[in-house]
């Protein structure tokens, strides 16, 4: 399903939605944090410290320092591939779904209050027309 929406809009809601993540309790995950964690958790695995580094163009020091604190906070684990044990793979974990979860409903809400905002605003020019139609 396509979203439709201005690039302010967009803008809008990514900040409605990290100011919310902010806002709970909670670890805060910096940008390069949040996105190794939105490529593992909404790409097709499985993952690796290379393959994440070739996607996100930055380098496998700068994945594995994103995985280091994703590891500790338990949104993501490492193993080592037990088809190649030179490669280690990026797994989901329960708690990381979970935080994902939390991320959809917060990014769904401060989408719907994008559209009432827009939806209001709309309204307004039409609602003064009809007002200067019943003064006149």
């Amino acid at each position: 399903m396509p979203v439709q929406g201005t690039p302010d809009q967009f803008v809008g809601i990514l900040r409605d939605t990290i100011v919310a993540m902010v806002r709970r309790d909670g670890p805060d995950l910096s940008a390069r944090q949040l996105g190794v964690f939105l490529t593992v958790y909404l790409g097709e695995g499985p993952h690796t410290v290379r393959g994440l580094a070739a996607s996100l163009n930055v380098s496998k020091p700068a994945i594995t320092r994103a995985l280091d604190r994703l590891g500790e906070l338990d949104f993501a684990r490492r193993k080592t591939d037990p088809q190649d044990r030179r490669s280690v793979l990026v797994q989901r974990t329960v708690k990381g779904a979970a935080l994902l979860r939390e991320m959809r409903s917060i990014m769904g809400e401060a989408a719907a209050a994008a559209e009432d905002e827009d939806a209001k605003a709309s309204a307004q020019p039409a609602n003064s027309q009809m007002a200067a139609k019943r003064a006149g």
